[in-house]
């Protein structure tokens, strides 16, 4: 059995190898392709088995002076990069439930003191959100308008919350985010709420992806708590970069 679903296996190709593949050997691959949207015309990502696979247009490609090189390898490719005054935004781990973990999420029954949100959930929410900090609010992206929301409850309050978007249009890929109120966490709310939003992703065919920053290691915690494993680290082009 594959670790992880041919669903995001093949997102992911699609990805870094469509286009002109400039270089590759079984360390790094960097292609050409002249599709990238604006805010990522300039991906990488690095697997947990190293290898490390980029993506830009063939206008940075020409301006970092990749057409002029034939030894390339994820190190060099960065340094020309910060050669030609380009940066990243910084990049994200990205998690996802193996196969074998997600036959046994799929095998749970939720909790009594977890449910969906509804939009009649607004005041609930929004009491909720009052009780958080604009930078947790900021940083979880949660939000009650989103394809999916599912809450934790103490004594009918609201105090853990995830939501769930589909990653694009034409994926069956769902990214979620979670919060937690400071005074309830370390009570195990976030990973029932974050396994209770992801069997529901897959219920409704979609691949749950999890997301945070490299820095962030409660959210790192929360996701091997949940049961997801590392898949790799993405990063794409920083919205401040001079290019």
């Amino acid at each position: 059995m594959p670790l992880f679903s041919q669903t995001i296996i093949d997102y992911w190709r699609e990805q870094f190898l469509n286009g002109d593949v400039l270089y590759s050997d079984e360390a790094f691959t960097v292609t050409v392709n002249p599709d990238l949207d604006e805010d990522s015309r300039i991906m990488v990502l690095e697997t947990t088995d190293g290898r490390v696979r980029a993506v830009l247009t063939p206008a940075l490609a020409d301006k970092v002076g990749l057409y002029q090189r034939q030894d390339l390898s994820g190190p060099i490719f960065r340094r020309k990069l910060n050669e030609a005054g380009i940066t990243l935004h910084g990049a994200d781990y990205v998690f996802y439930f193996s196969e074998t973990e997600k036959n046994v999420l799929l095998q749970e029954i939720m909790e009594s003191d977890l449910r969906q949100l509804t939009e009649q959930d607004n005041a609930v929410f929004s009491e909720f959100e009052s009780a958080a900090s604009e930078q947790d609010l900021d940083d979880a992206f949660v939000e009650l308008d989103h394809w999916a929301v599912f809450g934790s409850f103490e004594q009918n309050r609201l105090v853990c919350a995830a939501s769930m978007y589909p990653w694009e249009d034409d994926t069956q890929i769902a990214d979620l985010g979670v919060l937690t109120l400071t005074p309830f966490r370390g009570k195990g709310h976030a990973r029932k709420v974050v396994r209770s939003i992801c069997k529901y992703a897959y219920d409704q065919g979609y691949e749950p992806q999890y997301r945070c920053q490299l820095d962030n290691h409660a959210s790192t915690l929360l996701a091997k708590a949940a049961g997801l494993t590392l898949f790799g680290k993405w990063d794409v082009i920083s919205p401040n970069s001079i290019d």
